[in-house]
């Protein structure tokens, strides 16, 4: 996030990182300078006018509602408060409108949910999205740099003949691929697949859009694709499509299978578009499209998302919190 504020050149007037008393006092990079952390504790938040938290759902639970009520605006990248009605889930090329009744907490979608509905979301207007059916292929850095490093030690050890060890993923993950990301559910499904279920949902502003899903961890760093299945109520022809798309904010279409051109994690990252591909469709229906879409989990996935969103507060004038109000999690 610090190095996205820095290549955005975020208009803040002090910018001071927070972490937890194990990290205060060190040191972090922000462009050519270094910045020295600070203990997050419950009443840092005066005179602290946005907030963007990158810590876990506890964390984000218990100082959130602080933030809020010192009058910070926060946008959360955890996924504690996606699903609380007081929060709008945003995605600023997707729903931007949604912060115009913002609380005083802003929550950051789910990294696989926020690069599927940039690419559907001006397919949705175009002939309204009725099913989705989506599989994702995501990197082990969504899990974070511990994953990394399991994978990359996994790989040299099967090179050199040895036994791999499973610390991060239950099974190994080097030339290995685990259907299996986050819990499972009573419904079999895992947390990760019901999280883009409800998350489209709530984004689109639409409870007639039903979508599944299956989520999938590969042996790739950084850059989560996903295959994509939609049915529309209107017929949308792979040309329309592709037209659609190529206008459509955050989405850079690169589809031309007869010369190999399709979307890949390696093209995707360090890049901020979402990429889509492989645009064709379905034959088995009268009004059916698939298509693949890649992203840089890390970036547009995660921290790009959150200061799109913090750039978009103060674009419509929204760093602020209406009446003071208090945030409680239950």
């Amino acid at each position: 996030m610090l190095k996205t504020l820095h290549e955005r050149a975020f208009p803040a007037t002090e910018i001071i990182p927070f972490a937890s008393s194990r990290s205060a006092g060190t040191k972090v990079p922000f462009g050519d300078e270094k910045l020295t952390v600070r203990e997050l504790k419950e009443d840092v938040f005066d005179g602290i006018d946005l907030a963007l938290f990158s810590a876990g759902g506890s964390t984000s639970e218990k100082f959130a509602p602080h933030a809020a009520a010192a009058g910070c605006v926060v946008v959360d990248n955890s996924s504690a408060w996606r699903m609380d009605d007081r929060c709008p889930l945003v995605i600023p090329e997707v729903n931007a409108h949604a912060l115009d009744k913002h609380n005083g907490i802003i929550a950051n979608p789910n990294c696989s949910t926020i690069q599927m509905l940039v690419a559907l979301k001006p397919l949705h207007d175009a002939a309204g999205i009725k099913r989705v059916v989506v599989s994702t292929y995501q990197a082990v850095s969504g899990t974070g740099q511990k994953a990394i490093t399991e994978l990359e030690t996994q790989v040299r050890r099967l090179f050199n003949m040895q036994e791999p060890e499973n610390k991060v993923y239950p099974h190994r993950i080097a030339f290995n691929i685990l259907p299996h990301i986050d819990v499972f559910l009573d419904n079999d499904y895992t947390k990760e697949e019901m999280k883009m279920v409800h998350e489209t949902v709530k984004i689109l502003e639409d409870p007639n859009v039903r979508v599944t899903a299956t989520c999938a961890r590969v042996p790739v760093f950084y850059g989560h694709s996903e295959s994509v299945n939609i049915e529309t109520a209107r017929k949308l022809t792979a040309r329309e499509a592709r037209a659609v798309l190529a206008q459509a904010p955050g989405v850079q279409v690169y589809d031309n299978p007869h010369e190999k051109m399709y979307p890949m994690p390696v093209d995707a990252a360090g890049e901020d578009m979402t990429f889509v591909g492989r645009i064709r469709e379905d034959e088995t229906i009268p009004n059916g499209l698939n298509m693949w879409i890649v992203a840089d989990n890390i970036r547009k996935g995660a921290a790009l998302n959150a200061v799109q969103i913090a750039e978009t507060l103060l674009e419509r004038d929204l760093v602020r919190v209406p009446d003071k109000t208090v945030f409680l999690k239950n």
